[in-house]
């Protein structure tokens, strides 16, 4: 059996184990799979015909065809044909039987002698060699064969040979009612649960994009053929979430022949009803009701608890759908708009798909509908119909305003270039207008912008449309929401773009359009850039707003708050709002807010210490990002997972990670996100002990050492004092703290406040050093930032090992060492170590020796790695996704210290080797 067919039995163990269970008993047992269309019943007996040719056993096998329904013994002339030779071997009545039959010579299903004549051929055969007779599609055998058959099976107990049969669930079959006469154990087959479900789409199709494949899980709905079937259907832009999914997905030749079967004849009288229960189910329509229990919709279709139409499984009504005529389909439209009428979102919808020519009623009902649409209209659910509207609109004004509306929502949605595509239809019509009051040339500015920040990182000329755009607007527009968008976006560029020109343009737009401060946008400023003589009342503002925001609160309210959160450190307890927030945006498709909510909670996880959770985000936001092009997101996440690398000690990945968002970033002047870049660099250097490179890249951050106030700046006070300490700047390092001290750093937040004392500790004098280590020790909620405390800890025991109080620094340097290996922080851990033991512990366990075991699991998946196989590989061998072997790699390479594939073999066969003395440890870090 190929790996194929391996991957697609996952989620199969219990039917497999039963399989397994009558290939060792046998003695004519048997046992009958039912299931529904692509749920797998083929498969299961391939893996059964595999098995049992393990054994050493002979499989017969037929399977039945609708074709074939009508010619008699055409399925026992499939099975037996095998046999032929054997056939000779019987007595002469047994054999003339049999011979009809292998010619499909019309006999009586009732005939004794052949009925007889085939026991005896099983029996014979099975005393050859134990058999396995395998019947599949046991709905379409023909009756003649089922009878042979059924009676052979009662009767062959104690023989060396077993049956097992498949069937499709509701289709009924000639056993139906005597199939506890054959002995048949039966066993529903039933759809796989999500888990498993997910690992054989990511096994089969890594390429879909998240939102796509949490559509194709909901409409395949466990069935395994759906879940390989449905994204080969779409197109490659389609897979990657580049273009819209259709409302009904389109369907394969395979799938379109398991369900077609099911449907009922054109003729059939409920045909109609099905149709415009399948374009509406939430329509409920009576009509089918009285139906339900008798053919053709029996099993089809059921009303749920809302007296609504629910289908069996979600494909079949694409297959109805599909199975219509394109006037059928326009005639359902028309009648589900008429029944309608009291929703109007619903009936304009159905007056748009009937539609064949420019109707402005229609677009403006679909306008209508649109904006109104959860998540104050900013979901990808509301770009359709605005798109339609547009289509349908006969002046070409209208056509543009709604095209860009479309475009602005897109502009949050994704992916971005469908973005372009509508804005050049909307230059290909009239100049926009302005119409109820909303000004057009916001939306425009707007969407454009977006476009240009996040797609191409053009954040000036998006900084520069979205200024020009309020100039331009009046004051009256104070209140309106495109004019929070507006500030919103201006917020992002600042934040992205990181000099302070940028931040003055929106201080002024807030003082004009914000004159009062009730925005989130001025909560962010204040907190990020304008704190004033007072930032811990900036900080009590924030986080009275965060008590205050709305669970449902729209992401360009909370989103700006969760900025200046992560910027003041007090994100920690506000975080099940930003959870809620992108699960919502997900749900509702708008990607982009989705994408910045990861990056925010990445940032925060880093810092706490839960290094595994920010790579975890950090990765689902750059899926997300690498395939709905938003590059300046997804350089900011890379950046994120540069951090991680620096600090478990894989400098290759780190640099390599920095060195590109650099490359991208430094050519289109994005201060911030090269500001990241640098000081991901410098704590690579950090980590490996070059305080040279460290110095360099940190004094890029503060304009050539000079304290520059910023949100990146602030945060690296202590490493750049650490690194001009390390190489003789010791006057350097204390102008830097005399200059963070004075831009108020410390009262930013206690994370702050730690590491400045921490900072100013390291560049004292030894008669100040220690009582400046143990206040920063002693901040409040201190263990809440662990590597900044570790990082401390180890240069306060460092300090006090060198001024010879020993005892007080072995306590230091322990604690430092058990949180650096907790967090597998690796350069730093090692360096604790070889501090303790110039300490005199001789006994301190080496970081590279400790407790690193691999779990079953994780060993596993690294000998494979080992060996040469592809995530993808390793994924189908073991049941798992490709992203979920990435994962445990990734957690992998720190724990056996190394930073590559090729490293895997020698890290394996060394992972219990004795312990390393300090200089090895050193020169590994190195």
């Amino acid at each position: 059996m190929g790996q194929r067919r391996i991957s697609d039995l996952v989620g199969r163990s219990a039917e497999l184990q039963l399989i397994d269970s009558l290939l060792d008993r046998l003695g004519g047992a048997g046992v009958l799979l039912r299931g529904e269309p692509g749920v797998g019943r083929t498969a299961l007996l391939d893996a059964a015909a595999a098995r049992a040719a393990d054994r050493g056993l002979r499989v017969l096998r037929a399977s039945g065809a609708p074709f074939e329904t009508g010619i008699g013994f055409s399925a026992l002339h499939q099975l037996l044909d095998p046999l032929r030779e054997q056939v000779d071997r019987l007595a002469g009545e047994h054999r003339d039987a049999l011979d009809e039959v292998l010619q499909l010579t019309p006999l009586p299903s009732d005939n004794p002698p052949l009925i007889t004549a085939v026991l005896a051929l099983l029996r014979a055969a099975a005393a050859d060699r134990p058999l396995l007779v395998i019947a599949d599609d046991l709905q379409w055998f023909d009756r003649a064969s089922a009878t042979v058959l059924g009676f052979a099976a009662r009767r062959v107990g104690g023989e060396p040979l077993a049956f097992l049969a498949a069937e499709r669930t509701l289709a009924g079959s000639f056993l139906e009612g005597v199939r506890d006469d054959v002995r048949l154990a039966e066993r529903e087959i039933e759809p796989l649960a999500p888990e498993p479900a997910a690992t054989l789409l990511d096994a089969r199709h890594p390429d879909v994009t998240p939102p796509v494949r949490r559509r194709l899980l909901a409409e395949a709905a466990g069935n395994p053929l759906a879940l390989v079937e449905l994204p080969a259907g779409l197109s490659d832009r389609q897979r990657r979430g580049q273009d819209p999914l259709p409302e009904f997905l389109p369907l394969t030749g395979r799938l379109e022949a398991a369900l077609a079967a099911e449907l009922p004849d054109r003729t059939a009288p409920t045909r109609q009803e099905l149709l415009l229960a399948a374009l509406d189910p939430a329509a409920g329509l009576p009509a089918i009701r009285a139906d339900l229990g008798a053919p053709p919709l029996a099993g089809l279709v059921r009303i749920g608890r809302a007296g609504r139409p629910e289908f069996r499984h979600p494909l079949i009504r694409s297959a109805i759908v599909r199975a219509a005529t394109p006037e059928e389909r326009r005639s359902a439209h028309l009648a589900l708009a008429e029944a309608l009428t009291g929703e109007p979102a619903r009936h304009a919808w159905h007056l748009a798909e009937a539609a064949t020519g420019p109707d402005e009623a229609v677009a403006q009902a679909l306008e209508t509908a649109a904006l109104s649409i959860s998540c104050g209209g900013r979901t990808a659910a509301a770009v359709d119909p605005l798109v339609r509207a547009g289509e349908l609109s006969p002046n070409p004004a209208d056509r543009s305003r709604r095209l860009i509306e479309a475009a602005y929502i897109a502009s949050a949605t994704g992916p971005l270039d469908r973005v372009t595509r509508l804005l050049a239809d909307a230059r290909r019509a009239d100049d926009a207008r302005q119409a109820s009051g909303t000004p057009t040339s916001l939306v425009f500015a707007s969407a454009t912008a977006a476009y240009l920040m996040y797609g191409q990182g053009q954040v000036d000329a998006a900084h520069r449309l979205l200024a020009g755009a309020l100039a331009d607007s009046d004051t009256s527009h104070a209140n309106c929401d495109w004019t929070e968008d507006v500030l919103y976006s201006l917020l992002n560029a600042s934040i992205f773009g990181g000099r302070q020109e940028l931040w003055r343009l929106l201080g002024d737009a807030l003082a004009r359009f914000d004159p009062d401060g009730r925005t989130a946008v001025r909560l962010c400023y204040d907190a990020l850039v304008d704190t004033g003589p007072a930032p811990r009342r900036v900080r009590e503002g924030l986080l009275s707003a965060l008590d205050t925001l709305p669970a449902d609160a729209p992401p360009w309210r909370l989103i700006p708050l969760a900025f200046a959160a992560m910027g003041t450190d007090t994100l920690g307890e506000y975080r099940h709002l930003c959870r809620s927030m992108i699960d919502r945006e997900l749900d509702c498709g708008a990607v982009g807010a989705a994408i910045t909510g990861l990056l925010v909670l990445s940032g925060d996880s880093y810092h706490s210490g839960q290094w595994d959770e920010a790579e975890e985000l950090a990765r689902q936001g750059l899926d997300l990002a690498a395939a709905l092009g938003y590059q300046l997101l997804e350089c900011h996440l890379r950046v994120h997972l540069a951090f991680v690398a620096a600090t478990r000690g894989q400098a290759e990945v780190a640099r390599a990670l920095s060195d590109e968002v650099s490359r991208w970033a430094a050519p289109r002047g994005l201060g911030n996100t090269q500001a990241f870049a640098w000081y991901a660099r410098a704590l690579t250097a950090l980590g490996q002990g070059d305080y040279e490179e460290a110095y360099l890249q940190a004094t890029r951050l503060n304009r050539d050492g000079a304290f520059a106030p910023s949100m990146i700046s602030s945060w690296t006070v202590m490493d750049f004092v650490e690194a001009a300490v390390r190489t003789g700047r010791i006057e350097e390092a204390r102008a830097h703290v005399a200059a963070a001290q004075r831009a108020g750093t410390a009262d930013m937040s206690p994370r702050r406040a730690m590491s400045s004392l921490g900072a100013a500790a390291l560049a004292a004098p030894d008669d100040r050093a220690g009582p400046l280590f143990e206040a920063a020790l002693s901040m409040p909620d201190a263990d809440r930032w662990p590597f900044e405390q570790a990082r401390i800890q180890l240069a306060y025991g460092q300090w006090l090992r060198r001024t010879r109080d020993t005892a007080r620094a072995r306590l230091h340097l322990r604690a430092a060492l058990e949180t650096l290996d907790r967090l597998g922080a690796r350069p730093w851990a090692v360096r604790a170590h070889n501090e303790l033991r110039a300490a005199g512990v001789a006994e301190a366990v080496s970081p590279d020796s400790r407790a690193v075991a691999l779990t079953t699991q994780e060993r596993r998946i690294a000998t494979l790695a080992a060996g040469g196989l592809t995530n993808k590989q390793i994924g189908q061998k073991l049941y798992l996704s490709h992203r979920t072997v990435s994962g445990h790699l990734h957690r992998i390479f720190p724990k056996l210290g190394i930073t590559s594939r090729a490293a895997l073999r020698d890290a394996l066969g060394a992972e219990a080797s004795p312990e390393p003395d300090a200089a090895t440890d050193q020169r590994r870090i190195a």
